[in-house]
């Protein structure tokens, strides 16, 4: 048994549905699990959508045209006008838009996974239905029906004993099934999301519900490298990450790998394959028990668009556990990610990632009772394993703010200089 992962680069256009089908006949169908995201960069289209809607703006239709102009593109190198795809992909698009004009809800997140997780659905139809007119069969399945959460909108939390035991009931593990990444839905039926990027923890919760022998991810990235060639220009492919190695780097935001996607697979000892869509004969990297990694080098970690916050009382009293407990309260409250810390006696810093947009409602709160001082746009390097020649390569990036060191680790905050 196999879980297959392709993420939106893989399927951006119809040459790439077309590579993923010979992939799919090299690596063999039988018995495999394949989950999908939104093509190329349709989550962030359908963002656009969102906004346009909840803001009433009047580029709402605008919107909904670039979505459906892109995947009706795409579909003429695959399939004949006549061919039923279409009707399918409309009756979806007229789903989308009846869910819009019947919405009566104000809740931004809600709205949000209601919405975004069309990207998803048109992709595996899309890609299902190609496999059929090449003569691959296929089960095509909402995976809203097996994988059930609570009712957090956008970082919904799986309910894994009912999610167990309808996977383990309902799917044909023999078969070569396609289904979605990143939705859910909870126990009204209304879609969640499991948090961007949850694609790779759908593949890692079907495999640990289906005990699978290994999980693949598809990148446009030989594997799991030991730094971003988009940031640095000399890269190393890591040919060998233990499970414990790889969560530390996906805990301080390591890309290619999501947070929440190697725990399951830890737990029953299931291999995490890191492989390339675009030289799918390399083997990639590969996560598993073992050596914590091969080769061991330094290895890089950026975190792009940060805010800097220090914190202290207005009377210049310490800084101690019922202050500090407060202020992790608000952060949670208002969905803060901490992804640095760091306290003396009179301050409390910390580095944040800000991506639901809730900082200045924090912000206010914190300061009718502490002093705040905020540098945003700041950019948070993280070197694990970490050398002298690592960490000056680091520092000629920027002017450092914060810099924080651990036995394995050092996380630099830098400025624009």
């Amino acid at each position: 048994m196999k879980i297959f992962k392709f993420g939106g680069a893989s399927i951006k256009d119809a040459e790439g549905v077309k590579n993923i089908t010979h992939i799919l006949q090299s690596e063999g169908i039988e018995n495999t699990t394949v989950v999908i995201s939104a093509m190329g960069k349709n989550t962030n289209a359908f963002e656009e959508v969102i906004d346009a809607y909840y803001n009433k703006t009047d580029k709402l239709s605008e919107k909904l045209g670039i979505v459906e102009d892109f995947h009706k593109n795409l579909m003429k190198g695959l399939f004949d006008e006549k061919d039923t795809i279409y009707k399918e992909i409309d009756i979806l698009l007229g789903e989308l838009s009846w869910f819009l004009a019947r919405n009566t809800s104000q809740r931004f997140n809600y709205v949000y996974d209601q919405i975004i997780c069309f990207g998803e659905l048109l992709s595996t139809k899309i890609v299902s239905a190609y496999l059929t007119k090449i003569g691959i069969e296929n089960n095509w399945f909402d995976v809203r029906n097996y994988i059930k959460t609570d009712s957090n909108y956008r970082d919904a939390k799986v309910d894994w004993d009912l999610t167990q035991d309808i996977i383990s009931n309902k799917l044909d593990a023999s078969k070569l099934n396609i289904t979605q990444g990143f939705i859910a839905a909870n126990d009204t039926e209304n879609t969640t999301t499991l948090g961007r990027e949850g694609s790779d923890y759908t593949a890692s919760i079907f495999a640990y519900c289906l005990d699978a022998e290994n999980v693949t991810i598809w990148k446009d990235v030989p594997g799991v490298l030991n730094a971003d060639p988009r940031v640095f220009e000399q890269t190393t492919l890591l040919e060998q990450i233990s499970y414990e190695e790889a969560i530390e780097m996906a805990f301080y935001g390591a890309s290619v790998i999501h947070p929440k996607t190697l725990q399951p697979l830890e737990r029953k000892g299931i291999p995490l394959l890191v492989r390339s869509f675009i030289n799918s004969k390399e083997t990639g990297t590969n996560v598993t028990k073992g050596i914590r990694l091969v080769p061991f080098i330094p290895c890089f970690i950026v975190k792009k668009n940060q805010i800097l916050v220090s914190i202290s009382a207005l009377d210049f009293s310490f800084m101690v556990e019922n202050n500090i407990s407060y202020i992790f309260q608000k952060l949670h409250e208002y969905q803060l990610k901490v992804n640095l810390i760091q306290n003396s006696a009179l301050s409390f810093s910390v580095c944040i990632d800000n991506k639901f947009d809730n900082f200045d409602a924090f912000y206010n709160e914190l300061k009718k009772e502490f002093k705040i001082e905020v540098q945003k746009e700041v950019d948070l390097y993280t070197v694990r394993h970490f050398d002298n020649k690592a960490i000056a390569s680091i520092e000629v990036k920027g002017k450092s703010l914060l810099t924080q060191v651990n036995k394995e680790t050092i996380q630099i905050v830098l400025g624009t200089n």
